[in-house]
């Protein structure tokens, strides 16, 4: 949630955002704190194009972006969990304060288990000692399938075990989840995995972030939304 005392806190820019941009932020702070979440992300987005070096104004649109994630608007609204990172991270790239709040505002939880998320708290795909933690910090998602876009996944638990996850959709939009338990090992940035009833599988969690499967397929931390 978002505090009246943000509005009077500026982002530590080389140049103040211009009175403009300061306007529409607090517009679009009353829009809000009115539950009026879709005309404050207007607002607040169109500070951040007006002032790109706006930390406010960029953390302001992530927030309400995951407001709006959490009410299941995401395309309406492109509420997608990378463009809420982005955001986010441009904002504590301007103003490191942002990822102090950040950690304490429920508005943000829709991307806790992202990689991005992971890179802002100093985690990175790029060093092999962050694999295991990073395997666990984060949701994976694999390409969905079907023509009803039906959705695979791998959840890494502690103490070596993993779920694998399907989520298929019927002709009349109903999901059915199925999941098959199992184990996993990590050397390096090779990842095995165990699972109940399959044959053994070996991938690689790569410096980008992707896990890839040559017999499973990639998964990232973003799942397939809004297809048309």
């Amino acid at each position: 949630m978002l505090h009246a005392l943000s509005l009077l806190v500026l982002a530590l820019t080389a140049t103040p955002p211009p009175p403009s941009a300061r306007a529409l932020n607090t517009e679009g702070f009353r829009l809000y704190q009115a539950g009026r979440y879709p005309e404050a992300l207007e607002k607040f987005q169109k500070a951040a194009r007006d002032a790109p070096e706006y930390a406010l104004a960029r953390y302001n649109v992530a927030a309400t972006l995951g407001v709006l994630r959490k009410q299941g608007r995401v395309c309406e609204f492109g509420a997608h969990r990378d463009v809420i990172v982005e955001h986010l991270t441009q904002a504590v790239k301007q103003d490191a304060r942002r990822l102090a709040r950040a950690r304490q505002d429920a508005d943000l939880d829709p991307i806790r288990d992202t990689l991005g998320w992971q890179r802002l708290l100093g985690r990175s795909p790029e060093r092999e000692t962050d694999v295991p933690t990073l395997l666990r910090a984060v949701s994976w998602y694999g390409p969905a399938t079907g023509i009803h876009g039906s959705t695979r996944g791998l959840r890494f638990l502690s103490r070596g075990r993993v779920r694998a996850w399907t989520l298929s959709v019927d002709d009349e939009g109903r999901g059915r989840r199925v999941e098959v338990p199992g184990t996993y090992a990590v050397r390096g940035r090779t990842v095995v995995l165990n699972l109940e009833g399959q044959p053994r599988s070996e991938g690689t969690l790569t410096a980008a972030g992707a896990l890839t499967f040559p017999d499973l397929g990639t998964f990232t931390d973003s799942p397939a939304e809004c297809d048309a």
